[in-house]
């Protein structure tokens, strides 16, 4: 069994129970964010043992794939770049259009470094609007500076 597979498994299991990503990743940990666990069974990030054995219970997985959700995954695995998928395209595309926007004013505000993705926390809400209903997502990264030796 590889993490691919269980990454398939997974999806079968919550489309067969009905469940929503928010539901399932209440069930694994409701302390957690639903981003980060279902970013966890997406192959994207490590589930604690007692998460992955939550998830396992909680989606009638064999006990072989919580060895394998608590592994430390292959990260960044998009099947192809530029991706393909319209609303992952969509992600390229602002930072295709707005990359060197978002680098020079944080840089500017920040100095030479980065905004970390490990040290990370992103939210996802609906905002109804009489247009049409919006995605709101706010990211905020730890700030690193490049150091001189």
């Amino acid at each position: 069994m590889t993490r691919d597979d269980v990454t398939q498994m997974i999806r079968d299991a919550k489309r067969n129970s009905g469940k929503t990503w928010k539901e399932l990743a209440a069930i694994i940990n409701p302390d957690v964010s639903p981003i980060v666990i279902t970013c966890a069974l997406l192959g994207q990030m490590t589930l604690e043992k007692p998460e992955a054995e939550a998830a396992v219970a909680a989606l009638g997985l064999p006990a072989e794939a919580a060895l394998l959700l608590a592994e430390i995954p292959y990260r960044g695995s998009i099947p192809a770049m530029p991706p393909t998928d319209p609303l992952i395209y969509r992600f390229y595309e602002l930072v295709m259009v707005y990359g060197t926007t978002f680098k020079e004013l944080i840089q500017e505000e920040f100095g030479d470094g980065i905004m970390s993705a490990i040290d990370f926390d992103m939210t996802m809400d609906r905002q109804p609007d009489p247009k049409g209903d919006r995605v709101k997502i706010a990211m905020s990264g730890k700030f690193l500076s490049y150091k001189r030796y």
